[in-house]
């Protein structure tokens, strides 16, 4: 045991080598295995026999196209050596390796400097707060200038690049410039300790520069003191936590989950996630070995996880954030005439899980394979990696600028979902976000009206996929969809009918809404001479793009801005032939901005959203047991819950109707559905409202000429009250007909056009009854429609243009009516208007008829009512 932990390594650190193309980043990863006694001999890529570099696709064409790892002890610190592509088209693989490490290593070619790439890395590298060390590579090449090279690493990169290979005084006054604080203590003690520079360079306020031939193995012995000297391994926690950075296959096609253990341990047949975990491997180069188990800090890949995706979070772990870069160009895969395309789209996906940014989509109107790449390199190597997998042939058409759309104003969608026996309808408020946030998902509704659980399934399907626009079909971004309206059904609603009333609501809020068309764009710089500088500036007006005032070195000018892709590509290969060779193009993702051209691109796309039957922007409701669909810009006269939010003519709208509503409408209503985002507005609406009400009462109060309404949920009455209840339990048929008998009685007192609703809808081949009985209307639904819907669609048709009051104690019932401007009234209080009604009619019978005791309420009513017809 004493020997073990003697052997142990003090620290576990994961570092990675980064850099742009052809910088020399490969040839350094031998010189630093071969220091670390890793590998025997140096490889070269010219002589395809690195250590890195085993697929037969990056030997032939001598770059880096998969990300591979690396183990070795450098002293008492173990190092996770992690090699990533450096062509822009494989940026994808290299980001999805940032999420894993401590420090990472940049390396930057002597002859080139700073280049495009560079600049990308640099900014994810800050994006995802990595402590970084530079390698300037290639300093044995002629006309390289130590001086130069170092003076642009301060103004492109970071001023608190500082040179390690100073001597000792120089170096520590240089770091000591960095950060204040350590100003401080090295003016007070005239020096700095190795453990203040780790933490100055953990905190990224230092940045180790080392120079170097990796080739010819100087400097690079230099750069592992300083790794093994100035690194600081992260705090880790007890429980289990890993970190999914890359999936890949084995030579036998088995599955494997790349990750890093970042909290605890992690065991062979432990749980990761849901599933367990059949073997763990720690891989170096093409070889592994098998262990038992793993601690944090450690790296390695592990069999029998089916389920898991880069980016995704084991234990404590959390997600990680959507990848900084992105394709910008979607590619048509061609594939062979006697291929099923539907099989191999299965097929595919199999790619994607290893490259989760393909985006494989299956176009069902073009009946063919779209990919979404980053560029022509990579359409080649998917090309041989699928030939080599499913033995293919195929090829990728043209590539298309990936557009994305947004939304210019705040709207409201409802999305409503209602075939027979399923009910789900959802309110989402969209608001436009600033650029580049992405999409952004909330909750702000009552539990009141829609359950949390219910609120927490629409979260998850507004997660779970990417939205497409109604301008293009491009996918949406920068918007905010809050959750603030629902309702679902006891008995009816499933999980998957949420779904599709998500998914509704949000195609109908962009239908609504001011819908903006968003393209890539580039942050270039142009280095060229003085006399080319005109023709630079009038190409990139003409590509739509923007450039600020150009900067003077002596006959060298640099320009910076902004343009569309579209604009820049090819445009490199224009600059190298018109500036003769001496002018320089550096381009970095840009992100997404308005596009240029929104009408050219609209009308060339053809893109129907109303036809696109995947992505529906209608909704389906249901009436007489059958579902019925209502197009995007019908639904708010449809929809069962209010809208909260109303523009100023919804408004001036929702005053005028609600004018013309009973005089028993509830104030609170309003409070409930007004805006409150808008105190001024909605204090004026109100009053407006509050104000035409009560013109209403007086007006109604003078002269009563409105029909008025009362539809008695039959079985629920019965089951309510007392009496009833106990008579049905004795014949059914027998309270049925009382309380058919009391509401004759009823109706005859109050006057108003009385509907009783009896379900029939579990009879088979039942037609349904609508039949007149004395002086009220029975009503028997027909065969799959219950009380509850006849009365819904009866509110619905009527409860706008008349006084309706719909008496029953079914709290979701109520909730629906109430939403439809109907008035309530409980079977508790029916109960009691109709005992009072009984009192007031006995009383009269009383006055007119007071030596008949036995006198009849029906005949009473009746010669009531013969006299105010004759008077």
């Amino acid at each position: 045991m004493d020997e073990i932990s003697k052997n142990k390594p003090e620290k576990y650190i994961c570092t990675a080598l980064l850099a742009h193309v052809d910088a020399g980043k490969t040839t350094l990863s031998e010189g630093i295995l071969y220091l670390s006694n890793t590998i025997r001999k140096l490889g070269r890529v010219d002589n395809q026999d690195s250590f890195f570099d085993t697929d037969e696709m990056e030997r032939q064409r001598g770059i880096t196209i998969f990300s591979k790892q690396a183990v070795f002890d450098l002293g008492k610190m173990h190092v996770t050596l992690l090699d990533t592509p450096g062509h822009v088209d494989f940026s994808a693989e290299m980001e999805r390796t940032l999420q894993v490490l401590d420090y990472a290593i940049l390396v930057i070619s002597g002859a080139d400097g700073v280049q495009g790439h560079t600049m990308t890395l640099w900014r994810l590298l800050k994006e995802y707060q990595i402590p970084v060390f530079l390698f300037i590579n290639k300093m044995d090449q002629e006309g390289t200038d130590r001086d130069a090279v170092f003076a642009e690493l301060k103004e492109l990169l970071d001023e608190n690049c500082v040179d390690f290979t100073d001597s000792p005084e120089d170096l520590f006054e240089n770091i000591a410039m960095c950060e204040e604080e350590l100003f401080d203590s090295y003016m007070e003690h005239g020096t700095i300790t190795t453990d203040e520079i780790a933490d100055c360079i953990s905190r990224r306020n230092v940045f180790p520069c080392y120079f170097g031939s990796a080739l010819k193995m100087q400097g690079v012995d230099t750069l592992l003191k300083g790794v093994e000297l100035y690194t600081k391994m992260p705090e880790y926690r007890d429980e289990f936590g890993a970190k999914v950075f890359k999936i890949s296959r084995d030579e036998q096609g088995g599955r494997l989950t790349h990750l890093k253990i970042t909290g605890g341990t992690l065991k062979v047949k432990d749980l990761a996630g849901e599933e367990k975990v059949n073997q763990i491997r720690i891989y170096s180069g093409v070889k592994y070995e098998t262990v038992s188990e793993i601690t944090a800090g450690n790296v390695c890949a592990v069999t029998g996880l089916m389920k898991t995706e880069p980016g995704q979070g084991l234990g404590i772990e959390p997600h990680s954030q959507e990848p900084v870069l992105a394709p910008v160009l979607m590619y048509r895969i061609l594939l062979p005439e006697d291929c099923d395309p539907h099989h191999t789209f299965l097929q595919f996906k199999q790619l994607e899980e290893e490259e989760p940014q393909l985006n494989l989509v299956w176009d069902e109107k073009l009946k063919e394979i779209q990919a979404q790449l980053m560029g022509e390199i990579q359409t080649e190597i998917l090309k041989n990696l699928i030939w080599k997998r499913f033995h293919l042939a195929v090829d990728f058409g043209p590539g298309n600028i990936l557009y994305k759309e947004t939304i210019a104003d705040t709207v409201e969608g409802v999305g409503h979902y209602e075939p027979l026996r399923h009910y789900a309808e959802v309110h989402l408020l969209l608001e436009p976000g600033p650029r580049g946030s992405g999409m952004q998902f909330a909750t702000d509704c009552s539990e009141d009206m829609l359950d949390r659980n219910w609120q927490r399934l629409i979260l998850t399907h507004l997660e779970e996929r990417e939205h497409k626009g109604v301008l293009v079909g491009g996918a949406v971004t920068d918007v905010k969809i809050t959750v603030i309206g629902g309702r679902a059904h006891l008995k009816h609603t499933e999980g998957g009918d949420f779904r599709q009333a998500t998914y509704r609501a949000v195609r109908q809020g962009l239908k609504q809404a001011e819908s903006v068309l968003l393209e890539p764009y580039y942050r270039f710089r142009l280095e060229l001479p003085m006399e080319y500088l005109g023709r630079a500036l009038s190409d990139i007006e003409r590509m739509s793009g923007k450039a600020e005032a150009p900067q003077l070195d002596g006959n060298l000018a640099v320009l910076t801005g902004t343009a569309p892709v579209s604009g820049m590509q090819g445009y490199q290969t224009e600059v190298a032939a018109y500036a003769k060779g001496l002018g320089r193009l550096f381009c970095t993702a840009g992100g997404y901005l308005l596009c240029h051209n929104q009408a050219e691109i609209v009308e060339e796309a053809q893109y129907d959203a109303e036809s696109d039957l995947e992505n529906p922007t209608s909704s389906v409701f249901c009436a007489h047991g059958a579902g019925f669909v209502v197009q995007w810009n019908q639904i708010v006269d449809y929809m069962h819950v209010e809208g909260r939010l109303l523009t100023k003519k919804k408004q001036e709208e929702y005053v005028a109707y609600t004018s013309s509503r009973s005089i028993s409408y509830e104030e609170d209503f309003v409070d409930d559905y007004v805006p409150k985002y808008n105190p001024t507005e909605y204090e004026r609406n109100r009053a407006k409202t509050i104000s035409a009400r009560n013109e209403q009462r007086r007006q109604l109060t003078e002269k009563k000429e409105i029909p008025q309404y009362l539809l008695v949920d039959g079985y629920n009455i019965i089951f309510a009250w007392d009496e009833l209840r106990e008579l049905a339990e004795v014949n059914l048929d027998s309270a049925r007909d009382r309380l058919i008998d009391i509401m004759c009685n009823y109706q005859g007192h109050k006057g108003v056009r009385l509907i009783l609703v009896f379900d029939a809808y579990k009879v088979k081949e039942n037609p349904g009854s609508d039949e007149k009985h004395h002086n009220i209307q029975v009503v028997y639904t027909k065969e799959a429609e219950t009380a509850d819907m006849y009365i819904e669609k009866f509110a619905h048709q009527m409860g706008r243009k008349y006084t309706v009051t719909v008496a029953t104690s079914d709290g979701v019932e109520q909730v629906i009516i109430r939403g439809q401007g109907c008035l309530l009234m409980s079977a508790r209080e029916l109960e009691e208007d109709v005992a009072v009604s009984n009192s007031e009619i006995r009383e009269r019978i009383s006055r007119r008829n007071p030596k008949n005791k036995n006198y009849s309420l029906a005949r009473a009513i009746d010669k009531m009512k013969n006299e105010e017809k004759q008077t």
